[in-house]
Parts: C-alpha cells; structure tokens; sequence
C-alpha cells in the first residue's frame, strides 16, 4: 500500500513539473568614463559602471566591466568583449560618459580624445554604427544602452568623416536605425541632454538599476519604467528614449526556477505519543529568494503542528520553519498500520511554486512494542543528525583548498568537484561569486544570490572571462535544515592554453590572447596546437592557430587542410587566411577573384584584417570592380577597431590623395600617430620619413631618426635604409658613410631592393677604391628582390659592369648557397636568381610578412 500511494504522488509530481532550459550565454560590457583628461571630468560615470555592471552581474550575465577607458583601451577591452560574446543569445553594450553626434553619427568618447584636428574624430573617438555591426555579427540579439548625451565640450565643430568635413551637432545624440533584433537605448531623446543628477548616480542609471532588478519583465516594461522614474526625477527636462526592432523577448532579471525539493519522500509516525517531527528539509529557492510553504493537503490521520500550534490549511508558513513541522496522531490510529500523505506547496518571491510530497505511514506508539518503535525513530532521528553533520563537515572537505585549473576560451568548463553527499536536505549558497568570468550549470547561470542543492554540484560548471587570467576565489556556505553551516572556500585558475600563447593572432575577435606575428611564431607552436585541437575538436580557433603553426614551420598543404577546417567551422580569421592563401600564391596559383570572396565573407563578419584586404580591393579595384566609398569605409572601420595595417593604407591615400579622395597631409599623419601609438613598426618608419620631410608635420630630423631607429630595432625591412640616407646624406646627423653602409647591407638582408641599390651606388662612388664585385652583388639583390620592377636602373646599371667583377660575384653567391640551382641564361640573369635564391634561403618564410 504504501509503495502504491508513493507511485501515485511521484506521477503527481511528474505532471507539475517543466522542462528545464537551457542556460543562454548573455555577456554584457559596462563602460563609465569619468576621468578626461582634455575637457571637465564628469561626476557620475564611474559609479553608473559600478552600479550597472552589479545589476548584470545579479542578472547572470558574463560582466566586461571597464572605467576610464582610452582609445586603445576601448579596442583591447572591445575585442575581449566580442571574442566573449561570440555565438551569444545577447550582447549587450552600456555606455556612460561622454558622447556627441556628428552629421547623423554617434560618437563615444574615450577619456584620451582631444580632438583638436580634424582629423581626430576618425582615431581617437568610437563610433557607435561600428559597435553596434560589430555585436549584429556576433550575437541573436543586440541591446546598446546610452547614458552618453550631454552637451560637446569641445571647441572644434568641423571633423572629417569619410570624404567629408562635417559639422558637429550641437547637443545630445542622434536617433539610430536599429536591426532585426536590436534595442538601442537612450538616456534621453535625440538631440536633447541628459543630466548627471544631484546624487552618486545619474538620474538614468539610477533608475535603470533598480527597475532592471525587477524579475520576469520584458526590457520594453523596464524601459518605460525607468522613463517614468527619469521625467519624474528631472520634473520633465530628460526623457529617456529607445528604438526597438525586437522580435524576442528580452528578459533582464529571469526568475524562472522553482523552488528545489526532494523527490517524495516517506516517514513513519507513531500515534498517541504526541507531536513527532516529520523532518522535511528547507526548501531552497535557487535563486536566492524566500521561500513560503502552504499545506494543501493535510494527513487525515493527525494534525500539523507548529511551535505547539496547530496549522491550517493554506496557512503560509517561511521555507526555513518547515523542518519544524511536527504531526500529531491521536491514539488509536494505526492500530493496523495505516497509509497517510501530506502535500504541500512552495511559493517564491518571483512567483514560482513547486509541490511537495511526504507519504507516512501511522503505527501504534503504545505499549512495549510502541515504546521500542519510538526510541528506534528517536535513534534513526539522532543517527540521521550525526550523518547530516558528517555530510556537511565531508562536502566542506571536498571544496575548501581546492585549485581548480580552467582554460580560457574552450567554453564553460566542469569543476568535476566529486561532491561526497546527495543529501536532499543538503545546499550550498554561494557567498563569494568569483570577480569575473560566470558560474552555471547545464539549465542555468547562477548569479551571486544562488543556491545549488546536493546533487546539482557536480554539474557546476566555470567559464573564464577572455583577457582575465588572475586566480579567482568561490565561497559555498553549506547547510542542511538546522545544523549549523559550514563555509569552504576554493580556487579558479583560468589558464591560457599553449598553442594561444605559441600561435594566437592579433585582432583576432574569436581569440584569447594579443597574439603574434607570423615572424613571431617558435618552433614549439605545431606541437602544441596539435595537442589543443585533440583536446579540444570542437574549439576552431585552435585549428586555425595550427594552420599558423605549420604555414611558420613551411608545411603549407598541411596548414591549408588546417585552415580550411577551422573556416569551415566558422573561424572568421581562418577565412581571411584563406583569402590570403589564394591573393599570394602560397602553395597555388594566384587567383584575386578568389580571394576577394574569402575577404568579403570575413568583412562581413566585422573580421579587421578581412575589411582592410576587402577594402584595399574595393578602393583600388583589385580583382573586383572600383567602388572607392565602400573600401574607404571599410578601411576607416577596421582602423577603428585598432588594425594599423588600415591605418597605414589610409595614410598613403591621405599622403598622396587617390581615386578622387583629396590629399590631406595632417589626416594621413593623424593615422600614422595612431600606428605608431600601436607599436606598429611600419607607421614608425613612414611617420619618420614625414617628419624627414616635413608632410604634414613640422620638419623634425631627431623625431624621424628616433622613429627609424625603434621601427628598425622591432625588425621592420625599410627602416634600416631610412636610417642609413640620413647618415648617407648628412641630414639630422653628421654624415658618416660607413654606418650608411652597414644599415643598407641590413635592410638588404631583410628584403629592401632599393636599399640594396643605394649600397651598391655607394660602392660605385668610392672610384678606384671600389670593389666592383660588390656593387655586382648588390645590383644583383636590387634586381632580385624588386618583383614589381620599380627599379628598372638595377638590372641597366648591373649590365654596364665587365665579366670579371660579376663572375666574382657569382661564386661568391653561389657558395653562400646550401643547394645548387640551374645555371642557365646570361650571366645577369644568373646573378639575380642566385641572388634571389641566396635571400630566400635566410628568408625562408618571406610570404608570411
């Protein structure tokens, strides 16, 4: 009998219960820029930051927080963000400083802007339009939030954009056009000002905290709260605004779950002893909540009983109380056993409810036989006390000291924690949420409020915020009705996996770290590429970095399978590569329409290095038809997101003025600055010959030689035949022809054809003290390394010289060489392939700069 009726209460059970949901990844970047360093500081900013970034974070969000953020600040933190938010349910953007629009445009502004120049706009400002396609590539849904209008504090009111100088809106920001998907909220509507309010708060953040908070309603609801508390707050001066293109709902604060409770559970009770405790275990809200009980079926046998009083049905009673409950059974009953059940119902503060059930069976308690069954249930009551104890002290054991080893960038990660107990009566409340990075489980993110119960620990699972690699700390409080609880505290070591330091590429918005150049790459990166992609197939980033591993270590047909894996698996730089593959010929003919497709698919994926090879294809008809505004929009774009390879082409188009767009020496400067201000050593080595030459800048001899020197020590090719035309020629320093020298035999040795020219000239100027078999070998580079034939001179110069100087030169060339190669053709064309071949020898990965 009693089996039949737990049967029935388990079906009971069954039909109220739901299917649990999945957890959705939602990631969220709280930016508040306060401290400016150009124009006033705003008060309120950096406690907005602190304020929000709480909110999500109690919401279940990953939170990007971020204050005081400059230009490159902003890229770094910007990328770490998107690689985050990558394949996210919802990205969210919450931005609180200082922002203005510009012919239709919004512009955030970083704390580093002086924006003096015209220019300045374009390389120290974030334009929102490029934020917003950045997370429409990235995420199902988009929400930027705006507490960014208040009045321009700068004194410039004309900035380029594009190809045109524009004028500064007066006030506020400008409505946008949002996507499929998309909310973008304002503090206040368009063109108006938003305040910073009398308090710690502004008026917009303020409310935005507190209505965010309120559980299970829709962000439009939300929204139209905080305007109400915002018109209240300023008697009607700011009117927050949104523009909404959702079709799904977006829910800040989900409460969702129920009440955790054990399955049904079962009990003896003896009659005619008094009131007995029934030992139901609290009921915890995995959220973090209260929790009520009310009885909804009483026993029929006995009467519930409460600190001596009895208890109705309905009646509420606090979650924490019901281990107190206690039955009273009148004598007589259960004279011949009899078959009794309680349920009861538990109610949160979020509206959610679950049932539970306690079936019992009533024996009698008097007489020998009764007085025997008593002190047993006494003693089961007391041994069950000792073990919940054992099971608290043992779980606290299993966690405390523990450091637990959590790669970056794989995904969430299980702890594996091996918990020693499934307790119903068992829960961990979290009492030291970890500063970054977020808890779930397989159903749900857990927030600094929740509980888990027993037997969930083992599926808690950890996932590292990109870019925060510090130890982290995670506290339980552990409990079980009224034993008293224990706290354990354990350690999150997120670690970067090896092939990400050995093989990581810059820009990479799926990667996890700043990344290396190709030239860059050890010798180790292969075998630790190979070990990441076998522990992780899944992960396309570690594919990809493989493909890198192997195009370093010059086993191209490999790299390419690589690569293409890791496209097909939806690496967007991978795409790019293959792009690259097909534009250089590496290992294959070389097709520009096909490479142009690669480009075109990695742009469209807001990929940088895509834009800027799309770009440079589009503004110079590479391979694809002229369109001169999309590929300077797309070069702008990706100089935006801190690609100084962009930077470097826009400043070659401002320098000299192309394909209609006008010459514009200070715009082309300001990019180079950036460049430079990006350890780019190629902006190094231009910025130096404009300060050599005074474009668009004052003419500066020591800032140039400066620039050249660092570029050449970063081991950029141009910057040692920069170097050696100063010393060469005197200007900026005291001419010294023999440092000359030697800096044009190195920027040979990198690749420079001009500056083996000019070597091979200042050997030829030496008159009879010349060594004519050097000039021939050096003319012999000029002409080997210049596959554009931009030095037609080399190969004429090297034909004036007799046989007898370029036969020297030959087998010197020649005995540099570790293989032989065919000797046939004239004697120039065999000192220009020898010469050729002899670079290429110690240069063998010459198609990776």
């Amino acid at each position: 009998m009693l089996r039949r009726c737990a049967l029935i209460a388990a079906l009971i059970l069954v039909g109220l219960t739901t299917m649990q949901a999945r957890a959705d990844r939602r990631v969220a970047l709280v930016i508040g820029n306060s401290e400016y360093r150009e124009i006033p500081a705003l008060k309120n900013p950096d406690k907005d930051a602190e304020d929000v970034s709480k909110t999500f974070r109690l919401a279940g969000f990953d939170v990007f927080v971020a204050r005081d953020l400059t230009k490159i600040d902003f890229e770094k933190q910007f990328r770490n963000y998107l690689a985050a938010a990558d394949g996210a349910d919802l990205a969210v953007v919450y931005y609180s400083g200082h922002g203005f629009q510009i012919g239709g445009e919004n512009f955030l502004i970083p704390v580093d802007a002086s924006l003096k120049n015209a220019a300045d706009i374009e390389v120290q400002a974030v334009k929102l339009d490029d934020v917003l396609q950045q997370l429409r590539a990235k995420s199902k849904i988009q929400v930027i939030i705006l507490d960014a209008c208040r009045n321009n504090p700068f004194p410039r009111k004309d900035y380029w954009l594009r190809d045109q100088l524009i004028a500064a809106g007066g006030t506020g920001l400008a409505q946008v056009k949002s996507s499929l998907n998309t909310l973008i909220a304002f503090a206040t509507e368009p063109g108006a000002v938003a305040y910073d309010g009398t308090g710690d708060l502004s008026p917009f953040s303020s409310a935005f905290s507190r209505r965010a908070l309120a559980p299970n309603q829709e962000i439009r609801s939300v929204m139209a709260a905080v305007r109400r508390d915002v018109v209240e707050a300023t008697a009607g001066k700011q009117v927050p605004w949104e523009n909404s293109s959702l079709i799904d709902e977006v829910v800040l604060m989900r409460r969702t779950n129920r009440p955790a409770l054990p399955p049904v559970l079962e009990k003896v009770v003896p009659s005619g002893v008094g009131p007995v405790a029934l030992d139901l275990p609290v009921p915890v809200d995995v959220d973090g909540g209260a929790v009520t009980v009310s009885i909804e079926r009483p026993p029929s046998l006995g009467r519930l009983i409460l600190d001596g009083k009895p208890v109705a049905t309905g009646e509420p009673i606090a979650g924490k109380d019901l281990p107190r409950l206690q039955m009273d059974v009148p004598k007589g009953s259960g004279a011949q056993e009899e078959v009794d059940m309680l349920a009861y119902a538990t109610h949160d503060d979020w509206g959610g409810g679950s049932q539970g059930i306690l079936v019992f069976r009533v024996k009698n308690g008097e007489g020998a036989e009764g007085k025997q069954l008593v002190a047993s249930l006494e003693s089961e009551q007391k041994q069950e006390v000792v073990e919940r104890g054992i099971h608290i002290t043992g779980a606290a054991e299993a966690i405390e000291n523990r450091d637990v080893q959590v790669p970056v960038g794989v995904g969430p990660v299980p702890l594996k924690l091996d918990f020693p107990t499934r307790d119903p009566a068992v829960s961990l409340k979290l009492a030291t949420y970890p500063a970054t990075g977020t808890l779930s489980l397989p159903d749900r993110t857990l927030s600094p409020d929740s509980s888990l119960m027993a037997d969930e620990i083992d599926n808690l699972r950890y996932e590292p915020q990109i870019g925060a690699v510090k130890p982290l700390i995670v506290g339980f409080q552990i409990s079980a009705d009224n034993t008293p609880s224990k706290p354990a505290n354990m350690k999150l070591s997120p670690s970067v996996d090896p092939c990400d330091n050995e093989a990581g590429e810059p820009l990479d918005l799926q990667g996890v770290v700043t990344g290396l150049l190709p030239n860059e790459i050890g010798a180790d990166a292969v075998k630790a590429c190979q070990a990441a992609v076998k522990a992780y197939p899944d992960v396309a980033r570690f594919r990809y970095e493989l493909g890198r591993a192997l195009l370093a270590a010059g086993k191209v047909e490999d790299a390419k399978t690589a690569i293409k894996e890791a496209a097909d698996k939806g690496h967007v730089r991978a795409m790019f590569e293959l792009g690259y593959i097909a534009s250089s010929g590496i290992g294959t003919a070389v097709d520009p329409k096909k490479a142009n497709g690669f480009y075109a698919k990695a742009s469209d994926k807001g990929d940088p290095y895509g834009m800027t090879a799309w770009g440079r294809a589009l503004f110079n008809g590479l391979g694809v038809e002229h369109d001169t505004g999309k590929g300077l929009d797309l070069l702008l774009k990706a100089a935006a997101m801190g690609h100084t390879y962009a930077m470097n082409d826009l400043a070659a188009i401002f320098s000299e003025g192309r394909n209609g767009v006008p010459a514009d020496p200070e715009r082309a400067v300001a990019f180079l600055k950036a460049g430079v201000e990006r350890q780019d050593m190629y902006s190094m080595n231009i910025l130096g010959r404009n300060y050599l030459s005074g474009l668009g800048v004052e003419k500066d001899p020591k800032q140039a030689q400066a620039l050249f020197q660092k570029a050449m020590d970063l081991g950029q090719p141009y910057a040692p035949g920069s170097l050696a035309r100063m010393y060469r020629d005197g200007e900026g320093v005291d001419q010294n022809l023999a440092e000359a020298q030697r800096l044009f035999e190195l920027a040979t040795d990198r690749g420079d054809y001009s500056a083996a020219y000019d070597r091979a000239a200042i050997e030829m100027q030496k008159g009879d003290k010349s060594d004519q078999a050097v000039a021939v070998r050096y003319l012999a580079f000029a002409a080997g390394l210049d596959l554009r034939n931009e030095l037609p001179n080399a190969r004429a110069t090297l034909a004036q010289f007799g046989v007898k100087p370029k036969t020297a030169a030959l087998k010197q060339l020649r005995s540099e060489l570790k293989s032989k190669i065919p000797a046939g053709g004239s004697v120039d064309d065999q000192l220009v392939k020898t010469a050729r071949a002899v670079w290429e020898q110690a240069n063998p990965r010459r198609d990776l700069f």
